[in-house]
């Protein structure tokens, strides 16, 4: 059985997200004897195929989907029971793969950017409390790890769709400062900041400063 520590201690040592999406969930699948686990990052995922990134939209829409709901009003990790009736998420995820679900908020900079979770098959134990608390730690560890990344990263992506001082905004933007902070640092003012962005993020088609700085960036090797 795969130790706890050893898990901090690989998600310590991803070198980007690539590696965390590809190998870290293979080894938390084990801890938690998952059927499957996924890590999704909400910037990645117009990104990957038509067919895919439909499924995941759906799969994690607060509309559709209680457990993403709940995600993205507490920003906790969640089971399927803790807020549904068995028959209930039955009707929601029919799937015999899916008949328990855990999940877990991956958060950086106060926004949730992306979600770890888990599936057991129809016949297997529901996930448990001391699930997550478990899930709730290797979180934070996660969160951690993507925000020291993401501020570590050299801006060097589509840099050429920027002029030199949205550059600068959005440099500042990935080391967490407000838009409060950048007017000072800056010397304009708080609604240039504001509109500056709204232009960036028309240039970039992103909605979000996470989005910005995902797009944006890219791991310094």
């Amino acid at each position: 059985m795969i130790a706890l520590q050893t898990l901090f201690h690989a998600i310590a040592q991803a070198e980007d997200e690539q590696t965390l999406r590809s190998h870290i969930p293979a080894e938390m699948s084990e801890y938690f004897s998952a059927t499957r686990c996924g890590l999704f990052f909400f910037a990645q995922i117009p990104l990957v195929n038509s067919k895919l990134q439909k499924a995941l939209q759906i799969a994690l829409s607060p509309q559709h989907n209680p457990v993403a709901r709940y995600l993205l009003e507490r920003h906790a990790p969640v089971h399927e029971a803790l807020i549904v009736e068995p028959k209930t998420w039955q009707l929601i995820c029919p799937r015999a793969d899916h008949w328990h679900v855990m999940a877990g908020p991956i958060v950086s900079n106060g926004e949730l950017v992306g979600v770890v979770g888990f599936t057991r098959e129809q016949g297997m134990p529901a996930f448990d409390s001391q699930n997550l608390t478990d899930l709730s730690a290797l979180c934070l560890h996660i969160s951690t790890w993507v925000t020291m990344t993401r501020l570590q990263r050299p801006l060097l992506l589509h840099t050429e769709r920027l002029t030199p001082r949205e550059m600068q905004i959005a440099s500042l933007v990935a080391q967490g400062q407000t838009n409060a902070e950048i007017s000072t640092e800056l010397w304009i003012t708080e609604n240039s900041v504001k509109q500056a962005l709204k232009r960036m993020f028309r240039k970039l088609e992103v909605s979000s400063r996470t989005q910005m700085v995902a797009k944006l960036s890219t791991v310094s090797k």
